[in-house]
C-alpha cells in the first residue's frame, strides 16, 4: 500500500465534500481557512448551517501541531474531523478529544479511500472572541454598526472590536452572523482559495 500525502487526500476529500454537499443551496467549501489572524489554518472548512472543519494528517506529516491545532479548532468551529493516514491511526485516537470525527485515509493503487473509524459530535466550547475574529476589521464593525454598538470603535484596535461583538452578542448569534459573513465575502486572499459548490 503505497503511502498517503496531503495533496491526493485533500484533492479526494474536496471532491467528496462537494459531492456530499451538491444539493445544498448554500455551502462554502474553504481551504486554509485562518485563524486567530493565521496563527493557525484548518485544511478545509465546510460553512453551510454550521462550520465543520477538516485537518489532514498524511503518512508523511507529523502529529507535532496536533495538539496546538486541538486547541485553535476547538475555540472555532462546531464540529471537527481529522483525516489521517493510516501510519497515524492509533496516535490520533489517544490525541484527539472525543467529539472529534476520526477518518482514515489510504492510497490504495494512486486512489485514496476513506474509512469513518468515528462519527464527530457537536463541540460545547467554544469561544466567542475566537469565533469573533474570524472576521476582518471592517467586516466586524459593519455588524457592530447595523446593531447600533459601533460608537466609539472606529480607531480602535481591532482586539477591541472583537471583545465588543462578544459582549453584544450570545455566542449562537454571533457564530450565526460571522457564518453568513463568510459565507457571502468574495474579497478572499489569493492563498486560501475559495470552492463554490458546483466548482
Amino acid at each position: 500500500m503505497i503511502k498517503t500525502n496531503d495533496t491526493i487526500i485533500r484533492a479526494a476529500l474536496i471532491k467528496q465534500l462537494k459531492s456530499r454537499h451538491l444539493r445544498d443551496k448554500r455551502v462554502r467549501i474553504l481551504e486554509e481557512l485562518g485563524l486567530s489572524h493565521g496563527a493557525a489554518r484548518i485544511d478545509i472548512a465546510v460553512v453551510n448551517g454550521i462550520m465543520h472543519g477538516y485537518e489532514i494528517k498524511s503518512d508523511q506529516d507529523t502529529l507535532g501541531r496536533l495538539p496546538e491545532q486541538i486547541e485553535a479548532y476547538g475555540s472555532v468551529f462546531d464540529k471537527v474531523t481529522l483525516v489521517v493516514g493510516k501510519d497515524h491511526l492509533y496516535d490520533a485516537i489517544n490525541l484527539i478529544p472525543e467529539w472529534w470525527g476520526l477518518i482514515v485515509a489510504k492510497n490504495i493503487n494512486d486512489k485514496v479511500l476513506f474509512n469513518r473509524i468515528r462519527e464527530e459530535g457537536f463541540n460545547e466550547g467554544q469561544d466567542s472572541i475566537s469565533i469573533a475574529r474570524l472576521l476582518w476589521r471592517k467586516e466586524g464593525l459593519g455588524i457592530l454598526e447595523k446593531a447600533g454598538e459601533a460608537k466609539g470603535l472606529y480607531s480602535k484596535p481591532r482586539a477591541l472590536i472583537y471583545e465588543k461583538l462578544s459582549a453584544v452578542f450570545d455566542r449562537q448569534v454571533l457564530c450565526e452572523k460571522v457564518r453568513e459573513t463568510i459565507f457571502v465575502r468574495t474579497a478572499w486572499r489569493p492563498d486560501a482559495p475559495l470552492i463554490l459548490n458546483g466548482g
